[in-house]
């Protein structure tokens, strides 16, 4: 049992998690379809996230640049994201990291073809209204 303890309380005693158990009950009830939270309930949920965490962060170190430079970085955790089948559901909250000079090309090119679109449109549609 030694190896599921993550630390110490204020008292000595083992915890069996180590994520603060008031934040997870207030996230948790923030859904209104929550009324109440049983107690093995909340550090099930605990447990369950710091694992879910730490498989992440694994996965991540083990598939990315991590091994080389000894350190995990977030471009690390955004191609997890974007790479893997299983954490596909994060990549809009790890997105890549892009410098806003090349988001703003991005924006003019998508507003330049979105005008081109149009344009070949109107054309297209007066021609058939002067047959």
């Amino acid at each position: 049992m030694a190896d599921a303890v993550a630390g110490r309380d204020k008292c000595g005693e083992p915890r069996l998690v180590s994520l603060p158990l008031s934040r997870i009950r207030v996230i948790m009830k923030s859904s209104p379809e929550v009324s109440s939270i049983n107690q093995e309930a909340l550090v099930l949920t605990a447990k369950a996230t710091e694992l879910f965490v730490q498989y992440l962060a694994t996965y991540s170190y083990r598939h990315g640049s991590g091994k080389e430079k000894k350190a995990l970085t977030y471009s690390d955790l955004s191609n997890t994201a974007e790479e893997s089948e299983t954490f596909q559901f994060l990549a809009d909250i790890l997105p890549k990291k892009i410098l806003a000079s090349k988001y703003l090309k991005m924006l003019k090119e998508k507003r330049d073809e979105d005008e081109e679109e149009n344009d070949s449109d109107d054309g297209s549609a007066g021609d058939e209204a002067e047959s």
